[in-house]
C-alpha cells in the first residue's frame, strides 16, 4: 500500500508548467534520436536509456524530454538500489519507420504527470494490528498463512497496475498471480483489501465502479507464475494454502519502482528446495501504461541442464480449446472464455514465451501442488535471465471488443509483434 500522489493535469497545464521550471537551454543540449526499423505502428513502446548514454553537463538532476513542442511522460528508475538513478523509462509512439528526434533538458525540479503505473503493497506486523503501507518484506519459510493463523498482506500480497488493467502476487507462500479487472483508467483505491479498521479484509471479490478481482486461481499458479519441470516432476515455487511450511527458505520481496509510466517490483527466493535440488530465484516484474499485461524475468541459479522452466497459465473454467501462435520473437498460448468466477464474465488470458527456447507445451495435473494450467516448457540455463509477458484482457475493460475471441486473438499476436520491434537509440 505504497501511498501515490495523483496528478491528473491536462496537457497544457504540463507543457506551462515546464515553462517555469529551471530548465537547461545550453547549446550542448541532448538530442535522442530513436528509430523504428519495422514497418509496424507502434504504441506507447517502452523505451530504456542508461543513464551513462546521456550528457547531463551539469545543468539539472532532472531529465525532460521535449518532442515538438510537447513533453513526454518520464521517470528515472533506480533499478540496483544504490540511491541513484540509472535509467531514463518512457513510451512513445511511431508509424512505421519513423524516426524522432527527442531534446533532452535538464530541470531542478521534480516533474509531475498523470500517474498510469502504481504499486500498493501492506502488511500487519500482528493479527489484531492494523495493515500500513510498506516497499519491501522479508519472509521465512515458517511465516506462511497457514503457520501465521492469520492473513499478513493486505490483498495477499503487492498489487500492480496500469491504465488497463491490475494483478497480484500471493506473497504469502503460494506465489501466484491473479487479475483485477479495470474498468476505469485510474489507479485503483489504496484501500483495497482493507477495511476501515484498517484490517485486512477480502472486499475486492465485489464490483466497484473502477472494477473487482476476476480470475479463480484455486492451486494452480495464476497467470504468469511458474515452476520448474526436474526429472520429470512439476516443481512448484511455494506451497498451496493449507501447507504450514515453504519449500523456500527466504523470500525478499521490494519495490523497485513506482512512477507514472513504470512499476517495477522483484522477488529473491533463496534456498527454494524442489526434486532433491536447491536453486536461487530472482525475479523482476515490471508494468507501463498502454498494455493489457506485464513483463516477468527470472533468473536461477542452481541450473544443472537437466531442468525445463515452466510458464504457467492458469486454464481454469476453460472449455475452448488453447490456441498456440507465433508472432515475431514470441510463442503466445492464448485462451479466450467465460475465464471468470463462476464463469460470469468472458475473459481472455495469454502468456507470450520467447519463440527460440520454446519447446512445447504441457498440460497440469488434476491434483497435487500445481494444477489446472497449461505450462509453456522453456530452455534455461544458469542464471541466465527468461523474458516473457502474462496478458490478461476482460470484457468490461474500458477498451471495447475483447467479449470476441478473434478481436483478443489479434490484439495479443499485434502485441507480440511490437513486443518484438527494436528501437535504435542514438545519443547526440
Amino acid at each position: 500500500m505504497k501511498k501515490t500522489v495523483l496528478f491528473y493535469l491536462p496537457i497544457t497545464l504540463i507543457t506551462i508548467s515546464f515553462s517555469s521550471c529551471k530548465v537547461s537551454q545550453s547549446a550542448s543540449q541532448s538530442a535522442i534520436i530513436l528509430k523504428n526499423e519495422s514497418t509496424l505502428v507502434l504504441t506507447q513502446k517502452a523505451i530504456s536509456i542508461k543513464r551513462e548514454s546521456l550528457k547531463n553537463n551539469n545543468k539539472g538532476t532532472f531529465p525532460i524530454l521535449l518532442f515538438k513542442k510537447d513533453t513526454i511522460p518520464a521517470q528515472t528508475n533506480d533499478l540496483n538500489g544504490d540511491g541513484k538513478w540509472d535509467e531514463l523509462f518512457f513510451t512513445a509512439d511511431f508509424l512505421p519507420n519513423e524516426e524522432k528526434s527527442i531534446s533532452l533538458h535538464w530541470s531542478e525540479i521534480d516533474p509531475k504527470f498523470t500517474v498510469k503505473t502504481s504499486v500498493r503493497f501492506g502488511k500487519r506486523e500482528g493479527e489484531n494490528l492494523p495493515v500500513h503501507p510498506d516497499t519491501q518484506e522479508v519472509l521465512m519459510a515458517n511465516q506462511v498463512l497457514k503457520k501465521l493463523g492469520y492473513q499478513k498482506y493486505q490483498t495477499d500480497g503487492p498489487t500492480w497496475e496500469n491504465d488497463k488493467v491490475g494483478f497480484r502476487h500471493y506473497l504469502d507462500g503460494r506465489n501466484s498471480k491473479d487479475v483485477f479487472g479495470k474498468k476505469t483508467p485510474g489507479i485503483t483505491p489504496e484501500n483495497v483489501g482493507i477495511n476501515d479498521k484498517g484490517a485486512v479484509e477480502d472486499n475486492y471479490h465485489v464490483m466497484y465502479d473502477w472494477g473487482r478481482d476476476i480470475f479463480p486461481v484455486g492451486s494452480s499458479v495464476g497467470l504468469g507464475g511458474y515452476a520448474l519441470l526436474v526429472d520429470n516432476k512439476i516443481n512448484r515455487l511455494g506451497i498451496l494454502g493449507n501447507d504450514t511450511i515453504n519449500n523456500v527458505e527466504k523470500t525478499t520481496f521490494k519495490i523497485v519502482a513506482e512512477g507514472p509510466v513504470n512499476s517495477v517490483l522483484s522477488y529473491h527466493y533463496q534456498n527454494w528446495k524442489a526434486s532433491d535440488h536447491v536453486y536461487q530465484v530472482q525475479e523482476k516484474t515490471s508494468i507501463w501504461p498502454g498494455m493489457y499485461a506485464y513483463k516477468n524475468t527470472v533468473s536461477i541459479e542452481g541450473i544443472k541442464g537437466k531442468e525445463t522452466f515452466l510458464a504457467a497459465i492458469s486454464n481454469l473454467n476453460n472449455k475452448n480449446p488453447l490456441q498456440v501462435v507465433e508472432a515475431g520473437d514470441w510463442v503466445c498460448l492464448i485462451q479466450h472464455d467465460y475465464l471468470t468466477y463462476e464463469r460470469q464474465w468472458i475473459l481472455g488470458t495469454a502468456i507470450l514465451v520467447p519463440k527460440n527456447i520454446y519447446q512445447g507445451y504441457m498440460e497440469a495435473p488434476k491434483t497435487g501442488q500445481l494444477t489446472d494450467s497449461y505450462l509453456a516448457k522453456l530452455s534455461i540455463q544458469n542464471n541466465k535471465e527468461i523474458d516473457y509477458y502474462a496478458v490478461a484482457a476482460w470484457e468490461l475493460s474500458a477498451d471495447k471488443g475483447f467479449d470476441n475471441t478473434v478481436f483478443f486473438t489479434n490484439y495479443v499476436i499485434t502485441l507480440a509483434k511490437q513486443l518484438s520491434v527494436k528501437i535504435t537509440v542514438k545519443i547526440k
